[in-house]
Formats: structure tokens, sequence, C-alpha cells
């Protein structure tokens, strides 16, 4: 597991750098960070949307996993019950947000999917050290904009990757293109819904969107089974 323990170390030794920027950025500067944040979040979310969706072999299915996702999501309060868990370590913050979207985006992604597969069944970190790279540039970037507090996503991270390494044999099979291409359509709308959070365009739940990105492969697994 030398490239998931390379990527969330990459993403706390980013979040470490950003806090220390953070401390002596002015107001102002401050500010600029957060709206580049919100504007890169934005460009990454509707890249991966129109990346996606010429690809979707399941033209509506994004529509109904964000549709089951979100009233799964409401009826668990899912936002509610990390807002309460972060304000704990951030009273008068808006760490919420930022973790939020830095789960996403270092979560969401091909590589984080796709890395930890390669890792164990090949023992090929490449994905994996390519996604540290990238993962270590955006925590410097959020963390500082939001704080040290984006550190915790590299447990999440680890977590996330953990689980899919260990499991990488049993779930090779059915990660196919078409599930990645539908993973990817629903994370990048997620990620777009951040990014205009962060901007203040539209306030979106997207924590309580997160289920969304459970329905598709639920969905194609069932489809399967009846050969559709």
């Amino acid at each position: 597991m030398i490239g998931t323990i390379a990527n969330a170390s990459s993403i706390l030794i980013g979040s470490i750098l950003g806090s220390t920027l953070k401390k002596g950025i002015g107001e102002g500067y401050k500010t600029v960070m957060m709206d580049s944040m919100g504007l890169a979040a934005t460009a990454l979310g509707v890249n991966s949307i129109v990346g996606a969706m010429p690809n979707s072999q399941y033209h509506v299915l994004f529509i109904v996993s964000l549709a089951l996702g979100g009233l799964i999501g409401t009826r668990l309060s899912l936002d509610t019950l990390f807002d309460g868990v972060v304000a704990r370590f951030s009273k008068g913050s808006n760490l919420a947000q930022g973790l939020s979207t830095a789960i996403l985006l270092f979560c969401a992604g091909t590589l984080s999917i796709l890395g930890p597969m390669q890792s164990a069944l090949m023992g090929d970190n490449t994905y994996l050290f390519t996604n540290a790279i990238l993962d270590g540039i955006t925590s410097l970037v959020l963390a500082s904009t939001f704080g040290f507090g984006i550190a915790a996503a590299a447990g999440v991270l680890f977590c996330w990757q953990g689980i899919i390494y260990l499991l990488a044999g049993l779930i090779e099979p059915y990660i196919t293109d078409a599930l990645m291409t539908e993973i990817s359509l629903v994370g990048g709308i997620l990620i777009l819904a951040s990014g205009l959070g962060i901007l203040g365009i539209k306030q979106i739940k997207t924590l309580n969107l997160l289920p969304a990105l459970l329905i598709p492969p639920a969905a194609i697994a069932l489809l399967s089974l009846f050969g559709i």
C-alpha cells in the first residue's frame, strides 16, 4: 500500500504548507484564494461532466442517481451530522465546506479508484504516485483557504483507497468502463455543486447528495442480472 500511503502523505504535507501560508495572508488575498478555489472546483466538475456524458450508456442514470441519493442523504441528514462533527474542531470557520469539497476531489476521481486496484493486482503505483502530486497541490491550495482541517481528508482517502486495495481481487471484474463513466459523471456534478457553493452562487447540500455515488454500481449490477 505504498502508493496509498504516499497519496495520503502528500495531502497531509500540502495541508501543513497551505495552513502555514494562510497565516500570513491578508483578508483580501484570502477572498481571492477562496474565489480561485471555487472556480477551480467548478472547472474540474464541468470537465468531468463534459468528458463522461458523451460516453454514458445509461442516459438518465445520473438523474436517477442524484434524485435517489439526495433523498437518502436528506433522510440521514448527512450534512447536519458532518457539520456537527467539524464544528467541534473549527468553531466559527467554514471548514465543513472546504473539507467536503476536498473529500470529493480526492476520492471521487478515476485515479483514486483505479490506482489502489492497479497497485494491489499488478504492483504498479504509477496512478497513485501521479494522484499524490495532484492531491498535494490541491490540498495546499485548499488549506491556504480553509485551514489545516483539510488534512482530515487524508484519513478519509487512506480508508477509501485501503478498502479498494484490500477488495481489489473481488471488485476488479465489476469496475467496467461503463461504471467508471457513470461515477465520473455523478462525481463531476457533485464537484461542480461544491464549486458553486464556494463561489456563493448557490448553496447546495452536497453532502446529502453523496449517496448518489452508490447508485450507479447498484443500478448497473441490477441491470446486468437482467442482461440489459
